[in-house]
C-alpha cells in the first residue's frame, strides 16, 4: 500500500513537472530521508549548488540522476534551463547541505517556477538551524533567524544591535574565518556576560556545541583555531535591557542604544524607524542631536544597559 507521501507525490506528477526542494545531510550521510532518496532517484534532473559535492552523496546511494550546477553566481542564467527540464519531468533542487533556499540559492527559482503555475514541493530533512536550536538550551520558544550577518560595517553593527535588544534569541550562520571577528562584534553590542551557544561541525565526528558567556566564547576561539561551519545562538536581551514594549515606544532610547553599538547615524535612524514606526527624517534629526550632546555619556549608558 502506498504511503501518504507517495500518494501526494504521484498526484503532483500527474500534471507538469514538480520542483522538489530536497533537504540533504549537513554532515552525516545517514541523515537523509527515504522520500528524499526516492525523489532524487526519480527526478529527471538535479540542480545542485556544487555538482561535485552532491555527486558524492549520489554515488554513496547509487543514484544515477544527471546534475546541473545552480549556485549564487549562475542562478539567473540557469533558471531557463530548469524551467525547460520541468516541462519534461520533475527537477530536484539541492544545496551543499541542509535545506535549499535557506541562506542558499533557491528563492528566485521558486518564484520563477510558481510564476509559471507549476508546483513547488518541499522534501524536509536535515537543518543546521533546527539542530543547533534544539541543542542550544537557549530557545524553548520563538527565535529570530538572521542568516549570515551583513558584510558592510554599518549594516553589521545595526544587525548586532538588533540582536542585543531582541526579546527572543537570534540565530546566525558564520564561516570559520570570520567567527572571531563576529564574536568580538557581538560582545561589543551585547556585553561579555550575554550567553551564546556556538555549534560547529554539526552531525560530524568533531561536533561541538558550547553554551557560555560571549567573553568566554571569544577567548576560546581566539585560543583554538576555528574549524567547520558555525551556527551561533545569541540569548535574548535581559529584561533591564529589553523592556520590549517600552523600547519600541521610546525612540530616543532605541537611537541611543543603536548609536552606542556603533551604528552610523543614517542606519540608526532607519532601524529606529522600523522598530518604533516613527518617521525616519524625524529620527535622523534626533540622532544628530544626540550624537554631539551625549559624548561619552550616551555610550556609557548604552553599554551598562546591555550588560
Amino acid at each position: 500500500m502506498a504511503s501518504s507521501n507517495q500518494q501526494a507525490d504521484s498526484a503532483q506528477q500527474m500534471g507538469p513537472g514538480v520542483l522538489y526542494l530536497v533537504s540533504t545531510p549537513i554532515g552525516n550521510l545517514e541523515d537523509i530521508t527515504l522520500r528524499a532518496l526516492r525523489v532524487l532517484r526519480e527526478a529527471r534532473l538535479i540542480a545542485a549548488e556544487d555538482t561535485r559535492h552532491t555527486g558524492r552523496l549520489l554515488a554513496h546511494y547509487g543514484i544515477p540522476t544527471p546534475t546541473v550546477s545552480y549556485h549564487e553566481h549562475n542562478k539567473a542564467a540557469r533558471i531557463d534551463r530548469v524551467l525547460a527540464a520541468l516541462a519534461e519531468g520533475d527537477v530536484a533542487l539541492v544545496s551543499d547541505a541542509g535545506t535549499p533556499g535557506l541562506s542558499d540559492p533557491g528563492y528566485e527559482l521558486v518564484r520563477a517556477v510558481q510564476g509559471r503555475g507549476r508546483t513547488v514541493a518541499p522534501v524536509p530533512g536535515a537543518s543546521a538551524l533546527l539542530a543547533a536550536i534544539v541543542a542550544s538550551g537557549l530557545a524553548p520558544g520563538p527565535f529570530t533567524f538572521a542568516g549570515f550577518a551583513p558584510r558592510a560595517a554599518g549594516d553589521r553593527r545595526a544587525c548586532f544591535a538588533r540582536a542585543a535588544l531582541s526579546p527572543v534569541p537570534t540565530v546566525f550562520y558564520e564561516a570559520p574565518h570570520r567567527i572571531v571577528a563576529t564574536l568580538g562584534e557581538l560582545l561589543a553590542a551585547c556585553g561579555g556576560e550575554r550567553e551564546i551557544a556556538v555549534a560547529r561541525e554539526l552531525t560530524k565526528r568533531h561536533e561541538e556545541i558550547r553554551r557560555e558567556p560571549l567573553a568566554a566564547a571569544l577567548a576560546h576561539f581566539r585560543a583554538h583555531a576555528p574549524r567547520g561551519e558555525f551556527v551561533l545562538i545569541v540569548d535574548r536581551a535581559p529584561e533591564e535591557v529589553r523592556g520590549a514594549e517600552e523600547i519600541a515606544a521610546d525612540a530616543e532610547g532605541v537611537l541611543r542604544r543603536l548609536l552606542a553599538a556603533g551604528a552610523p547615524t543614517t542606519t540608526a535612524a532607519k532601524e529606529a524607524a522600523r522598530l518604533t514606526g516613527r518617521p525616519r527624517a524625524e529620527l535622523y534629526a534626533l540622532a544628530l542631536s544626540l550624537k554631539p550632546s551625549d559624548g561619552g555619556k550616551g555610550a556609557g549608558r548604552g553599554a551598562r544597559g546591555r550588560g
